[in-house]
Protein backbone atom coordinates (compact mmCIF):
# COMPACT_ATOMS: atom_id res chain seq x y z
CA UNK A 1 0.00 0.00 0.00
CA UNK A 2 1.66 3.26 -0.94
CA UNK A 3 0.62 7.03 -0.58
CA UNK A 4 2.50 10.14 -0.76
CA UNK A 5 2.47 11.55 2.69
CA UNK A 6 0.28 15.16 4.05
CA UNK A 7 1.31 16.40 7.55
CA UNK A 8 -1.22 15.96 9.73
CA UNK A 9 -1.32 15.39 13.74
CA UNK A 10 -1.06 12.78 15.46
CA UNK A 11 -0.92 11.74 19.12
CA UNK A 12 -0.93 8.64 20.79
CA UNK A 13 -2.26 7.83 24.13
CA UNK A 14 1.02 5.12 25.46
CA UNK A 15 4.07 5.57 26.14
CA UNK A 16 6.17 4.03 23.49
CA UNK A 17 10.05 3.21 23.36
CA UNK A 18 11.36 4.61 19.84
CA UNK A 19 14.92 3.07 18.93
CA UNK A 20 16.51 4.61 15.97
CA UNK A 21 19.35 3.24 14.24
CA UNK A 22 21.69 5.55 12.42
CA UNK A 23 23.17 4.90 8.43
CA UNK A 24 26.70 4.46 7.79
CA UNK A 25 29.22 6.95 9.15
CA UNK A 26 27.00 8.81 11.38
CA UNK A 27 25.95 8.64 14.96
CA UNK A 28 22.73 8.76 17.14
CA UNK A 29 23.70 12.46 17.33
CA UNK A 30 21.96 12.79 13.88
CA UNK A 31 18.51 11.89 15.41
CA UNK A 32 19.22 14.68 18.06
CA UNK A 33 16.19 17.05 16.76
CA UNK A 34 14.09 14.09 16.13
CA UNK A 35 14.51 12.93 19.54
CA UNK A 36 13.78 15.69 20.94
CA UNK A 37 10.18 15.74 19.48
CA UNK A 38 9.73 12.26 20.11
CA UNK A 39 10.22 13.03 24.16
CA UNK A 40 8.59 16.29 23.54
CA UNK A 41 5.34 13.85 22.70
CA UNK A 42 5.61 11.92 26.62
CA UNK A 43 7.82 8.90 24.71
CA UNK A 44 11.29 7.09 25.09
CA UNK A 45 14.29 7.50 22.92
CA UNK A 46 17.71 5.46 22.46
CA UNK A 47 19.40 6.92 19.50
CA UNK A 48 22.30 4.38 19.57
CA UNK A 49 25.65 5.63 18.01
CA UNK A 50 26.47 2.25 16.44
CA UNK A 51 30.35 0.13 17.77
CA UNK A 52 32.98 2.41 16.05
CA UNK A 53 30.70 4.18 13.75
CA UNK A 54 29.71 8.15 14.03
CA UNK A 55 32.21 9.04 17.32
CA UNK A 56 34.65 11.08 16.36
CA UNK A 57 36.45 10.39 19.72
CA UNK A 58 36.54 6.36 18.56
CA UNK A 59 38.74 5.13 15.46
CA UNK A 60 36.96 3.44 13.10
CA UNK A 61 37.83 -0.55 13.56
CA UNK A 62 38.06 -2.55 10.25
CA UNK A 63 37.07 -5.85 12.31
CA UNK A 64 33.87 -4.61 13.16
CA UNK A 65 31.00 -6.39 11.25
CA UNK A 66 27.48 -6.45 10.82
CA UNK A 67 27.07 -8.63 13.60
CA UNK A 68 28.41 -6.41 15.67
CA UNK A 69 25.55 -3.95 15.45
CA UNK A 70 23.10 -6.19 15.39
CA UNK A 71 24.49 -6.74 18.75
CA UNK A 72 24.03 -3.33 19.75
CA UNK A 73 20.09 -3.09 18.46
CA UNK A 74 19.84 -6.49 20.44
CA UNK A 75 21.10 -4.84 23.79
CA UNK A 76 19.14 -2.01 22.84
CA UNK A 77 15.98 -3.66 22.49
CA UNK A 78 16.83 -5.78 25.53
CA UNK A 79 16.86 -3.11 27.92
CA UNK A 80 13.98 -1.07 25.79
CA UNK A 81 10.43 -0.82 28.62
CA UNK A 82 7.64 -1.42 26.60
CA UNK A 83 6.78 -2.03 23.13
CA UNK A 84 9.34 -0.84 20.74
CA UNK A 85 9.22 1.38 17.53
CA UNK A 86 12.69 0.21 16.01
CA UNK A 87 13.40 2.42 13.14
CA UNK A 88 16.44 2.74 11.05
CA UNK A 89 18.10 5.23 8.45
CA UNK A 90 19.73 3.99 4.92
CA UNK A 91 22.39 1.36 6.60
CA UNK A 92 20.58 1.00 9.68
CA UNK A 93 17.71 -0.92 7.94
CA UNK A 94 20.39 -3.52 7.78
CA UNK A 95 21.53 -4.03 11.37
CA UNK A 96 17.70 -3.23 12.47
CA UNK A 97 15.81 -6.05 10.61
CA UNK A 98 17.82 -8.85 11.67
CA UNK A 99 17.74 -7.33 15.32
CA UNK A 100 14.30 -7.45 14.75
CA UNK A 101 13.91 -10.94 13.63
CA UNK A 102 16.33 -12.26 17.33
CA UNK A 103 13.32 -9.98 19.25
CA UNK A 104 10.17 -10.56 17.58
CA UNK A 105 8.31 -10.02 21.35
CA UNK A 106 10.03 -6.27 21.67
CA UNK A 107 9.44 -4.90 18.47
CA UNK A 108 5.80 -3.47 17.86
CA UNK A 109 6.18 -1.68 14.55
CA UNK A 110 9.14 -1.22 12.13
CA UNK A 111 9.88 2.15 10.44
CA UNK A 112 12.88 2.29 7.83
CA UNK A 113 13.93 5.60 6.44
CA UNK A 114 14.55 5.03 3.06
CA UNK A 115 17.31 2.12 4.30
CA UNK A 116 17.59 -1.12 3.85
CA UNK A 117 15.19 -3.88 3.66
CA UNK A 118 17.74 -7.29 3.92
CA UNK A 119 16.04 -10.97 3.17
CA UNK A 120 17.68 -13.82 4.11
CA UNK A 121 21.61 -13.63 2.69
CA UNK A 122 21.42 -10.17 1.17
CA UNK A 123 24.31 -7.57 2.09
CA UNK A 124 24.28 -4.16 1.52
CA UNK A 125 26.51 -4.52 -1.39
CA UNK A 126 24.31 -6.84 -2.82
CA UNK A 127 21.13 -4.53 -2.44
CA UNK A 128 22.46 -1.20 -3.66
CA UNK A 129 23.49 0.28 -7.21
CA UNK A 130 27.01 0.79 -8.57
CA UNK A 131 27.56 4.16 -7.86
CA UNK A 132 27.01 3.62 -3.93
CA UNK A 133 29.59 -0.05 -4.79
CA UNK A 134 31.99 2.08 -6.23
CA UNK A 135 31.89 3.73 -2.93
CA UNK A 136 32.28 1.01 -0.81
CA UNK A 137 34.97 -0.06 -2.99
CA UNK A 138 36.94 2.39 -1.79
CA UNK A 139 37.29 1.20 1.63
CA UNK A 140 39.16 -2.16 0.10
CA UNK A 141 42.39 -1.33 0.75
CA UNK A 142 42.17 0.32 4.93
CA UNK A 143 38.64 -2.04 5.84
CA UNK A 144 37.55 1.82 6.20
CA UNK A 145 34.98 3.54 3.72
CA UNK A 146 35.64 6.88 3.58
CA UNK A 147 33.31 9.45 4.78
CA UNK A 148 31.51 11.56 2.04
CA UNK A 149 33.06 15.69 2.13
CA UNK A 150 29.72 16.65 2.43
CA UNK A 151 29.05 14.79 6.09
CA UNK A 152 28.73 16.79 9.34
CA UNK A 153 32.04 17.14 11.05
CA UNK A 154 31.27 14.60 13.46
CA UNK A 155 31.01 11.40 10.96
CA UNK A 156 33.40 8.70 10.66
CA UNK A 157 34.55 6.44 8.14
CA UNK A 158 32.95 3.39 8.10
CA UNK A 159 33.67 -0.56 8.52
CA UNK A 160 33.34 -2.11 4.98
CA UNK A 161 32.60 -5.54 7.07
CA UNK A 162 29.06 -4.40 7.76
CA UNK A 163 28.39 -3.98 4.25
CA UNK A 164 29.68 -7.14 3.13
CA UNK A 165 28.45 -9.57 5.81
CA UNK A 166 25.04 -11.22 4.99
CA UNK A 167 21.96 -10.78 7.00
CA UNK A 168 21.40 -13.82 8.92
CA UNK A 169 17.07 -13.80 9.29
CA UNK A 170 15.25 -16.92 10.26
CA UNK A 171 11.96 -15.66 10.10
CA UNK A 172 10.60 -12.99 7.79
CA UNK A 173 8.76 -9.74 9.10
CA UNK A 174 5.49 -11.33 9.32
CA UNK A 175 5.42 -11.18 13.31
CA UNK A 176 5.42 -7.24 14.05
CA UNK A 177 2.36 -5.58 13.83
CA UNK A 178 3.44 -2.65 11.59
CA UNK A 179 5.50 -2.36 8.63
CA UNK A 180 6.38 0.76 7.18
CA UNK A 181 8.91 2.40 4.43
CA UNK A 182 9.60 6.10 4.02
CA UNK A 183 11.08 6.44 0.43
CA UNK A 184 12.91 9.90 -0.33
CA UNK A 185 12.01 10.85 -3.46
CA UNK A 186 14.89 13.52 -4.44
CA UNK A 187 18.35 12.12 -4.88
CA UNK A 188 18.97 14.89 -7.21
CA UNK A 189 21.35 13.28 -10.66
CA UNK A 190 21.08 9.89 -8.80
CA UNK A 191 19.17 7.24 -8.78
CA UNK A 192 18.18 5.94 -5.27
CA UNK A 193 19.97 2.70 -4.27
CA UNK A 194 16.33 2.14 -2.51
CA UNK A 195 14.67 1.68 -6.01
CA UNK A 196 14.75 -1.86 -6.16
CA UNK A 197 13.27 -2.12 -2.56
CA UNK A 198 10.32 0.43 -3.04
CA UNK A 199 9.32 -1.74 -6.21
CA UNK A 200 9.18 -4.72 -3.79
CA UNK A 201 7.64 -3.05 -1.00
CA UNK A 202 4.95 -0.54 -2.72
CA UNK A 203 2.22 -2.81 -3.51
CA UNK A 204 2.32 -5.44 -0.73
CA UNK A 205 -0.66 -5.08 1.59
CA UNK A 206 1.74 -5.52 4.88
CA UNK A 207 3.35 -2.76 4.19
CA UNK A 208 2.31 1.24 4.99
CA UNK A 209 4.88 2.58 1.61
CA UNK A 210 5.47 6.72 2.01
CA UNK A 211 6.92 8.52 -1.11
CA UNK A 212 7.94 11.39 0.50
CA UNK A 213 8.99 14.90 -1.20
CA UNK A 214 12.73 15.02 0.39
CA UNK A 215 16.24 13.76 -0.03
CA UNK A 216 17.92 11.33 1.44
CA UNK A 217 17.95 12.80 4.73
CA UNK A 218 14.51 12.96 6.29
CA UNK A 219 16.00 14.03 9.71
CA UNK A 220 16.54 16.94 8.05
CA UNK A 221 14.44 17.77 5.02
CA UNK A 222 11.03 16.95 6.59
CA UNK A 223 11.20 16.88 10.25
CA UNK A 224 7.88 17.26 10.50
CA UNK A 225 6.40 14.81 8.92
CA UNK A 226 9.05 12.16 10.09
CA UNK A 227 8.06 12.52 13.70
CA UNK A 228 4.48 12.30 12.95
CA UNK A 229 4.85 8.87 11.05
CA UNK A 230 7.03 7.72 13.59
CA UNK A 231 4.25 8.56 16.25
CA UNK A 232 2.00 7.22 13.92
CA UNK A 233 3.90 3.93 13.70
CA UNK A 234 3.32 3.73 17.37
CA UNK A 235 -0.15 4.07 17.21
CA UNK A 236 -2.21 0.61 18.61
Amino acid sequence: MSSTYGSRAATIDAMTTFVLVPGMCHGGWCFDDLAAELRAAGHTVNALTLTSVGDPDTPPDPAVDLETHVADVVRALDAADGPVVLAGHSYGGLPMTVAADRRPETVDALVYLDAFVPRDGETARTMTDDHERAWYGEGRATGLVPKLPFFDARATDHPLATLEQPAVLAHGLERHRKRVYLYAKDWGALTSPFVDTLARLRDDPAWSVHELDAAHNLMRDVPEQLRDLLLDAARR
